[in-house]
């Protein structure tokens, strides 16, 4: 507690943290490299370096507080979402100091009436279908502490901005089209995307480009069509699972940058929909976006 009287939440980095992220990854590649842990198709190497830019940018606390500050502008008008206010006096590269907001963070939150867990697992898809096509900002670790939700209010708290990153418009324009492919189940157009994204050189076996096609469509099914998606019966994680010994084996190329982030956030986000639970209609999500979207020339 402040002394003016505001309760605050302060979060202090362990000294030698940020400093120590290069040295501790390059250790970690070099043994994923000798004894050969990972198979090809992972692109190890190029994972470890998104890692560490990730991990880099985490560490910079004035960093997250500039996009707490950027996320509460873009949600200033928006009725369920509160995001902790900064307390800019208190806060430097290594110390973050933020109001104190109290709430279930959602672990505590599968107990809730039925309604209202629906309710949470739509408001943080659509959320995700906003960060991603309308704000080209996304905060992209899906934590389940990373979010509270508050009886009393009736709001959701979001929290730890330190994941988040920017996207730039050529690419959502692509990955648009992407997931209304995947909707709409035309294969043609996932394959075509997909190349133009960089997921796929052009060159892969019909095997790798059939895997390739089913994940995506596996993605999309949620979006097809227009009625409730039970996230309790859903078995996305699992199916696409068995996609993925193909993939590794066949892929030529790494998947784009922007990617590992996105997707982490993606399918975290439907992993909190599964804990709670919830049910969702979220054709109209995705469609209300994509019908109102302004394409680049």
């Amino acid at each position: 507690t402040l002394k003016d009287g505001r309760v605050v939440a302060i979060k202090i980095q362990y000294p030698g943290i940020a400093d120590s992220i290069d040295a501790d990854i390059n250790n970690l590649t070099s043994l994923i490299i000798r004894f050969n842990i990972f198979p090809p198709g992972l692109f190890a190497e190029k994972a470890v370096e998104v890692a560490k830019r990730e991990l880099r940018a985490e560490c910079n606390y004035l960093r997250e507080a500039a996009y707490m500050k950027k996320f509460t502008q873009l949600l200033e008008d928006d009725r369920v979402f509160q995001i902790p206010q900064v307390i800019d006096e208190l806060t430097t590269d290594r110390v973050l100091t933020t109001e104190y907001m109290d709430g279930l963070v959602l672990d505590d939150c599968i107990d809730l009436p039925q309604n209202v867990r629906n309710w949470i697992g739509e408001q943080l898809l659509l959320l995700c279908l906003k960060e991603l096509f309308v704000f080209r900002v996304m905060q992209t670790d899906p934590n389940w502490s990373n979010f509270m939700y508050n009886p009393q209010t009736g709001k959701i708290i979001l929290l730890d901005f330190g994941a988040s990153r920017e996207f730039d418009k050529s690419f959502v324009d692509k990955y648009i089209r992407l997931i209304h492919a995947s909707a709409e189940h035309d294969k043609e157009s996932i394959l075509e995307l997909s190349k133009d994204l960089g997921f796929l050189t052009g060159y892969e076996t019909k095997v790798l480009q059939q895997s390739h096609v089913d994940a995506v469509s596996i993605l999309g099914e949620a979006f097809a069509l227009d009625r409730n998606f039970d996230f309790s019966q859903q078995s996305t994680t699992k199916r696409i699972s068995h996609l993925i010994p193909v993939m590794l084996k066949h892929r030529l190329t790494p998947p784009p940058e922007e990617s590992y982030s996105l997707h982490r956030k993606m399918s975290g986000c439907f992993l909190l929909c599964s804990k709670l639970k919830a049910v969702v209609n979220c054709h109209p999500l995705f469609y209300e976006i994509w019908n109102n979207y302004n394409f680049s020339e």
